[in-house]
């Protein structure tokens, strides 16, 4: 059994680590001019926290075993940092945790990058009612919404939250 909870600052070391294990399966997928070590440093995870990224955990045994953030920018709310450890991938954390912050923001659009080339996680938001938008709208969302470079916004790709009108 699992809790669903609030990440602290104590739990930053154990996020980043959780991030980077997690990373792994976007080695050789992403390009490589992109690709980086750590892929999140300790640093990064602070500076996102202090840009308004709200990030939620799954504990599980008193163990945090994933994350997601959920930030808002403008008049959306961005999805960041969806990661779960690898020994717990495939258990339902994932879908828990974006079940979770989906529950909290209804109001606002909401919006998630990622790797154009991981279909996994591609596909994981499709299921939970998320749609790709279109090459030409993702642009214009990466550009206005994140802060990354040109080369990354060439490599992601946008879904957004799909609501019943």
């Amino acid at each position: 059994m699992f809790v669903i909870r609030r990440c602290t600052a104590d739990d930053a070391p154990t996020m980043v680590d959780i991030v980077n294990q997690a990373a792994e399966a976007y080695r050789g997928v992403i390009p490589a001019d992109r690709w980086h070590e750590p892929y999140m440093p300790l640093a990064e995870l602070h500076h996102e926290s202090a840009a308004g990224v709200i990030f939620w955990g799954v504990q599980e045994a008193d163990k945090l075993v994933g994350i997601m953030g959920i930030q808002a920018v403008r008049d959306v709310d961005l999805i960041r940092h969806a990661y779960v450890a690898p020994d717990h991938q495939g258990s339902g954390i994932g879908a828990a945790l974006i079940g979770h912050i989906l529950s909290l923001h209804t109001s606002r659009p909401i919006l998630v990058g990622t790797w154009a080339d991981a279909g996994w996680a591609i596909r994981f938001y499709e299921r939970h009612g998320f749609r790709l938008v279109s090459p030409e709208r993702k642009a214009s969302l990466l550009q206005t919404y994140w802060n990354i470079p040109d080369r990354q916004v060439e490599t992601s790709v946008v879904l957004e939250l799909e609501r019943s009108r």
